[in-house]
């Protein structure tokens, strides 16, 4: 079964409040593409990786992660994964991973393939909701508390079986979506959950940035 990881990585990361790319920032001394790239080829069940960037960015991004597959992305992240898979070749799985998940554990990139592998179309890695949840109004107000209980934040790298990715795209053309598990639930498609891990934390701000300095000093020194 041929694994590919597309990583999207043509945001520009503006609540991140630097004047670059995203995945274009360091975590000690690495891009976060870098870690991102690294970890999925660390986890011994991705045969490759394509990763989709600006076109001002593709010679950088070459040089940060030779062993990857550099194309030109889009100004949406749909866009940009549309443009992985159409390289994509015959792969048999298809991963979606943010490449602003630098610290993501190779076991958990493990458990989203082998639950592909086991059957499913498509893998969410998710975490419990910790924080009391309220529906607000325009003006702040509270409508009400949400039970928690069945809610769970989603991590990635998200894994697909390749035809059913694709034929969510192909339902949805020039849809937009915050993830591509959304995608394959709109096309009326089943999404299962493994368990993900802290450590596959988001990077969103620079606050999340200082978050991850620590943590890769704590982890990976």
């Amino acid at each position: 079964m041929t694994v590919v990881a597309l990583v999207p990585a043509a945001g520009q990361g503006t609540r991140l409040g630097l004047n670059i790319p995203k995945a274009f920032v360091e975590l000690q001394g690495r891009s976060l593409l870098t870690w991102a790239v690294d970890g999925l080829f660390a986890s011994g069940t991705v045969d490759e990786v394509v990763v989709m960037v600006p076109q001002d960015m593709v010679d950088g991004a070459r040089s940060l992660v030779p062993r990857a597959r550099v194309v030109v992305g889009g100004a949406e992240r749909t866009d940009s994964v549309r443009a992985g898979l159409a390289v994509a070749g015959a792969a048999d799985t298809v991963l979606v991973h943010d490449a602003a998940r630098p610290l993501t554990p190779p076991a958990m990139i493990v458990r989203v393939v082998d639950a592909v592998r086991a059957g499913a179309s498509a893998v969410i890695p998710v975490l419990p909701v910790v924080d009391t949840v309220k529906r607000v109004d325009a003006d702040g107000a509270v409508l009400g508390t949400v039970d928690r209980a069945d809610l769970r934040a989603v991590q990635t790298p998200q894994g697909f079986a390749a035809a059913a990715l694709l034929a969510a795209y192909e339902a949805a053309p020039g849809a937009l979506a915050t993830d591509d598990a959304g995608l394959v639930e709109r096309a009326g498609g089943s999404v299962v959950t493994v368990a993900g891990d802290p450590l596959a934390m988001k990077i969103t701000t620079a606050f999340d940035l200082r978050i991850a300095q620590a943590l890769a000093i704590e982890e990976f020194a």
